[in-house]
């Protein structure tokens, strides 16, 4: 068995979709099983904490970079479909719009929703992901899980997973998601999903800033309202600190103009949460987590 190596001082800019953040003290991209728990192994046995990131979407790191090891699953991809029984189970890092396309072409119906969302199945088991009326909680019967601590992989059904809005137990939890099962319908005409799926792509990419690097939306829906719509009705589109925009395209968007720090992000959250609370007495929750900012050196 071939050992991994984490490499050290890895500028993690290179791993978000925003196109931001410090240096991880080590990051390793693991491919399979075998990595992942030797990697785990090994900070154990270093004594270093441990996280993980999938695409980088709905993610803001620090400028000081995040101390540990940092695994990035992008690479742990692939999956596995069973088109007569409707059946899919996706490694945690199989991107969720190629996931959306297997199963079109497949004839099965319940990802069309997913297309546009820039995240991986892992990260989207973990955040409930949703789009456009569907969300992962909907079609999902279980994720297998590794602890982070140690352990062995183990299976965790749905009714268990506590998912409500954007919400799951998996966040709450020192475990990695190493993949995720969905249960979709077959026998479905693979043309019309397609053509499905390609107008919810083609809505998402004219009303989002799919030209700028984000990290998908920013806040989560407050009941009854809409984040983007609040923020928007401000007269905050355009609002910038440093390299970091309100989107002029969508309102829930912040995206990095080219120079953008952390810094200038986790600013600009703060003055939309405040101008919004001052408003209406709503607080905006983030959907977006935050790694890094409670580092002391």
């Amino acid at each position: 068995m071939n050992k991994i190596k984490p490499n050290s001082f890895v500028k993690l800019s290179n791993f978000t979709t925003w196109r931001v953040g410090g240096e991880a003290e080590w990051l390793a991209e693991p491919k399979n099983l075998d990595e992942i728990k030797q990697l785990i192994a090994w900070a154990q046995a270093e004594r270093l904490s441990c996280q993980i990131i999938g695409a980088g979407s709905n993610l803001l790191i620090s400028d000081s970079g995040l101390q540990g090891l940092t695994i990035c699953l992008r690479k742990f991809n692939g999956s596995f479909i069973d088109n007569e029984t409707g059946s899919i189970e996706a490694l945690s890092g199989e991107p969720i719009p190629s996931l959306s396309r297997k199963a079109a072409q497949e004839g099965l119906h319940g990802l069309e929703w997913s297309i546009g969302i820039p995240g991986t199945a892992g990260g989207a088991a973990v955040m409930n992901a949703g789009a456009q009326g569907g969300c992962v909680a909907d079609w999902i019967q279980a994720v297998k899980v590794l602890p982070l601590k140690g352990g062995e992989v183990f299976e965790i059904n749905k009714e268990d997973l506590e998912y409500s809005y954007r919400q799951s137990i998996l966040q709450r939890e020192d475990l990695l998601v190493i993949s995720a099962r969905f249960q979709l319908e077959p026998g479905q005409n693979p043309k019309e999903l397609n053509q499905k799926t390609n107008q919810n792509l083609n809505y998402r990419t004219t009303t989002q800033p799919y030209h700028l690097p984000s990290c998908g939306s920013v806040f989560r829906n407050p009941e009854k309202d809409k984040a983007g719509r609040m923020i928007e009705n401000l007269g905050l589109k355009g609002l910038r600190i440093g390299g970091a925009e309100i989107s002029t395209t969508h309102a829930n968007f912040i995206v990095n103009t080219g120079n953008a720090t952390a810094k200038d992000i986790k600013e600009l959250i703060a003055v939309i949460q405040k101008k919004v609370q001052d408003t209406h007495g709503v607080l905006l929750h983030q959907e977006v987590k935050e790694l890094g900012f409670d580092r002391k050196d």
